[in-house]
């Protein structure tokens, strides 16, 4: 079993105002999935995009909102989300702090 604490993994940019921390993966043991903690500053936005897998999503701390084909859904503490394969989405964090999710994708294939 693995148990480590998110910030102590090195956070990359993910573009202006946010940053991911791949926290378990293949390096870590895990065959399938990957599990990352993205971090929003205020106002930071991820545009609209899709892409052939899935994410399962968990909502920390902040607010936000996930951009679908329905519209605008709102992230919060406690909230979780299925993004199906090819579905366009984006993110935006819409609050005063900081927007902090988990998301969950599978490992493509090598």
């Amino acid at each position: 079993m693995l148990a480590r604490d998110y910030r102590q993994v090195p956070e990359e940019s993910a573009g202006e105002g946010k940053t991911i921390r791949w926290v378990v993966g293949r390096p870590e043991g895990a065959p399938n999935f990957a599990m990352r903690v993205a971090e929003f500053q205020p106002g930071a936005v991820f545009e609209t995009h899709h892409h052939p897998f899935e994410h399962e999503i968990f909502c920390l701390e902040g607010e936000g909102v996930a951009e679908g084909p329905e519209g605008e859904i709102p992230m919060r503490p406690g909230v979780a989300l299925y993004v199906p394969p090819d579905e366009p989405h984006g993110y935006r964090n819409t609050g005063a702090g900081v927007l902090r999710f988990i998301c969950v994708i599978p490992h493509l294939e090598e």
